[in-house]
């Protein structure tokens, strides 16, 4: 990894996994105890929560903890490590990262696992939650994912100063 202290992280895919051998039985559990709506929910909040603060995490390892588009898209190895995001880029420069996502190793592990009905939001919804932690001036702007259904991600980030 280019970014210090990133090799030493666990490969995000691997890290999905083992969070999803947790999260299933117990998110089985609060469906049969306050149904699928409000365990989704639940859900839904802890995991943006987590992502925030991963979020925080990573702005805490950029260069001089001064984060920039630029290493936001060199954290992207850890997220395709071992072919776990196969993505053609469209354009990455220093206020935009757009790309497509043609295989998700992440949908596809939650739903050999019987969770394919939440992996989007133990994963997908991260994805622009992330950036509230890491740095607010980068958005993301997503059309469709492989995890709901559609041919291909669609990642459209872009920098936006505080200026704008």
């Amino acid at each position: 990894m280019t970014q210090q202290g990133h090799d030493k992280e666990l490969p995000t895919l691997t890290r999905r996994r083992i969070q999803a051998e947790v999260i299933g039985p117990i998110y089985a559990e609060m469906v049969a105890a306050i149904g699928e709506e409000k365990a989704q929910a639940i859900l839904d909040a802890a995991i943006r929560k987590a992502a925030v603060a991963e979020g925080k995490h990573f702005a805490a390892l950029a260069p001089g903890g001064v984060t920039s588009m630029a290493d936001f898209i060199k954290l992207y190895d850890l997220w395709t490590h071992d072919g776990a995001l196969e993505i053609e880029v469209l354009e990455a420069s220093d206020t935009t990262f757009n790309f497509d996502v043609t295989r998700c190793r992440y949908a596809e592990s939650y739903r050999e696992m019987g969770l394919g009905q939440i992996g989007h939001l133990m994963s997908c919804n991260r994805d622009g939650t992330f950036c509230q932690g890491y740095d607010p001036n980068i958005q993301l702007d997503r059309k469709q994912t492989i995890m709901a259904g559609a041919p291909r991600c669609t990642f459209r980030y872009s920098y936006k100063s505080e200026a704008e």
